[in-house]
């Protein structure tokens, strides 16, 4: 981020290194973790009272409900929104869904703390054990590869960004997992009030990225989703200024599954966020989100 901003004209950046609530919790499972704001709540204190200029996020850990004076900036070029499964070295190969069930058994052990991943994934695989797991990626690397677990589901965009492209044995296509809202996107946040800050930031927005960013958000929104809810969002803009949104809403134990498309212009993005979202409620989707435990309202984060 730093150096796309000296690279547009932008001045010389210092990075200030923030540990969050969520970093702090490497090993208690998402779910049991709960905290409003979990993997922000620092960073934008120290925004909001001034100590840093921006904040710079995995956008998928960012309420749609922002803290009063602050607003997004900008979104970077989007990496790969993908989930993916990563196979211990001695199975590295995988073609496909079907593949990969015969692959690792019926009774398999996948590693992932994501309520949505699960919650899709037992459709796929029903008799399979969904263990938890935290900590930094090269630990969780090295637990498959002891053994531990029989494969991992992250997100495909982290995989890549570190250096771990080749992990990736296979990418789950959307009609098998839905990703997380925001899944791939590095978003820049800034007080609303810093015209200065905001002008140096605004020439490393990516277009297309702020757009899909804005309609997953707000299925989101419309759902009333927060953190740790099985809630699914991919908006992807296609030729001629147009953009598709798919979303879904999963039972936590994968009884129920509901899915919406919308697809219309650009500029209408958020709108046909919020019509995927009404889709999914009309459905039914209101009761699945209540079932899971969580009440329509405003948001704590949205799919770690």
């Amino acid at each position: 981020m730093a150096a796309a901003i000296e690279k547009r004209g932008g001045p010389r950046c210092r990075i200030v290194v923030i540990r969050t609530t969520g970093d702090h919790l490497q090993q208690a499972p998402l779910s049991e973790a709960g905290g409003k704001r979990l993997f922000v709540k620092e960073i934008e204190d120290a925004l909001v009272r001034g100590d840093i200029d921006l904040a710079v996020h995995s956008s998928k850990d960012m309420p749609v409900a922002l803290p009063d004076g602050l607003a997004i900036a900008a979104a970077l070029a989007r990496e790969d929104p993908l989930d993916a499964v990563v196979l211990p070295p001695r199975r590295q190969s995988c073609s496909d869904v079907t593949d990969l069930v015969a692959l690792v058994g019926e009774s398999a052990a996948i590693g992932t703390s994501s309520v949505r991943r699960v919650a899709q994934l037992i459709r796929l695989l029903p008799n399979a054990r969904f263990l938890s797991i935290r900590g930094n990626l090269d630990s969780r690397l090295r637990k498959l590869d002891a053994g531990e677990y029989d494969a991992l589901v992250l997100a495909a965009a982290g995989l890549r960004r570190l250096g771990f492209a080749s992990r990736i044995s296979l990418r789950l296509p959307p009609s098998a997992c839905v990703p997380a809202p925001g899944q791939g996107i590095v978003a820049v946040e800034t007080r609303a009030d810093d015209p200065a800050t905001r002008r140096f930031v605004e020439p490393i927005n990516d277009p297309d990225s702020r757009l899909a960013l804005e309609a997953e958000r707000a299925v989101v929104e419309a759902l009333g989703g927060g953190c740790q809810t099985p809630i699914g969002a991919l908006a992807t803009p296609q030729p001629v200024d147009t953009i598709e949104v798919i979303a879904t809403v999963v039972a936590p134990d994968g009884s129920r599954a509901l899915r919406a498309q919308a697809r219309g212009p650009q500029h209408d993005a958020v709108a046909l966020g919020r019509q995927a979202a009404a889709q999914l409620l009309d459905e039914g989707a209101g009761e699945i989100l209540a079932a899971a435990g969580h009440t329509r309202g405003a948001v704590e984060g949205i799919q770690p």
